[in-house]
């Protein structure tokens, strides 16, 4: 192999396009279609690089216009797997496949989970231990909070198990160290939690504020390898970007690094494919790349799903749509023929519809690069279409 090639996966967090036939099973309605709902509420989206490689061409959305000549392979994803989280999302799309769906906790956790917490982590207490928005169980405790100093323990229709904390009363080093504790119980358990989220905030303004940069992602660690252990293995590069690291509990990684808004992410894109990240400075410490030929950038674009779908926000869902598109202006003249830019979802949030979980749902696919042959691929099924694409396309 003479050059480099290269596979950029962005991950545009939960725009979905659409239920999926057994969404009922997953407690959403048949109504759900994150990216169309959201484009009707905004009466359209300036979004014409996205337009151009062929969004507008997959299904009807208002202001996305369909185009005679797409400058990318098209279509639309639905998932093997038992789930409408971000880690199953982000695996199979890895290529894992999850047959058995993670454990959901509707009614909080079991009280000898939640003891053992308490004594292994010295906490000296909880609070909330429900299902709850996150924005919401903060305002609500956060003064007693302040009181007891007991971290605020939450979940959702997800399966995850989030600690939230004011960081300038329990530093950011304890928070994570519980995340590290519940994590290892979990594990040890068998609870089957996908993961364990912290979710650090401050008092600005007189106002529970979370601080998303600080957010850490504790995930059960990935029970096979995925392609990117398959390019780890052999010497080559995968860049995480965002949250990517925290979603395969470093498995397949070797280097990372992470973003507090999805402006950071697109840039931090752009900084890899133009060769200029300080690798050194991101790299794991165990890593030696010998094979400069294969490469992997995953980036995680965040802020649709955790800052507008989960708060039911349709307006800044669009401007946060508009914003990757803006940047795709940079990415795109970026991307060679030695480069395959897949730019893709992992599940729905739609924030028209009533509640703030996840919605189960299909999402869309552009395969990108300079000199391919624009095609319509229709329905595919398995997100896992994306690694065998990947694995074709670095000759793994």
């Amino acid at each position: 192999m003479n050059s480099k090639k290269r596979a950029i996966i962005l991950v545009i967090d939960s725009m979905g396009i659409g239920a999926m036939p057994d969404c009922a099973e997953f407690g959403d309605s048949e109504l759900c279609n994150t990216l169309r709902n959201v484009c009707k509420f905004n009466s359209g989206l300036n979004v014409p690089n996205l337009e151009k490689l062929g969004l507008g061409n997959i299904q009807d959305f208002c202001g996305i216009k369909k185009t005679q000549s797409p400058k990318a392979q098209h279509g639309i994803l639905q998932e093997k797997s038992k789930g409408k989280d971000t880690t199953t999302g982000h695996w199979e799309i890895a290529g894992l496949v999850s047959e058995q769906p993670f454990a959901t906790f509707p009614n909080g956790f079991p009280n000898e989970l939640m003891d053992k917490f308490v004594n292994e982590t010295k906490c000296g207490g909880y609070l909330a231990n429900c299902p709850a928005s996150g924005t919401a169980i903060i305002e609500k405790l956060h003064q007693e909070h302040h009181l007891t100093k007991f971290p605020i323990i939450y979940t959702s229709a997800d399966s995850v198990f989030q600690i939230a904390v004011d960081t300038d009363m329990i530093s950011l080093d304890t928070l994570y160290e519980w995340c590290e504790i519940a994590r290892k119980i979990l594990d040890e358990g068998n609870y089957n939690v996908a993961r364990v989220i912290a979710r650090p905030f401050k008092m600005i303004e007189g106002k529970p504020t979370r601080i998303s940069k600080d957010r850490r992602d504790y995930s059960m660690a990935p029970p096979k390898d995925t392609v990117l252990d398959n390019v780890k293995n052999i010497g080559a590069k995968v860049i995480g970007i965002g949250k990517i690291e925290d979603i395969f509990s470093k498995a397949g990684i070797t280097h990372a690094i992470h973003t507090g808004s999805n402006k950071e992410g697109l840039e931090l894109t752009i900084k890899a494919l133009k060769n200029e990240l300080p690798l050194e400075e991101i790299k794991y410490y165990d890593v030696d790349i010998t094979d400069n030929s294969r490469e992997i950038i995953f980036t995680n674009l965040v802020d649709t799903d955790m800052l507008f779908g989960h708060r039911n926000d349709a307006t800044g869902y669009g401007k946060a749509i508009e914003e990757i598109d803006a940047y795709l202006e940079e990415i795109l003249p970026l991307i060679s023929e030695d480069d395959l830019l897949i730019i893709t979802a992992d599940h729905g949030c739609d924030p028209t519809v009533e509640g703030t979980d996840h919605t189960r749902e299909y999402v869309p696919v552009l395969y990108y690069s300079k000199g391919i042959e624009p095609r319509d691929l229709g329905m595919v099924i398995g997100f896992d279409s994306i690694a065998n694409r990947v694995t074709e396309w670095l000759e793994l």
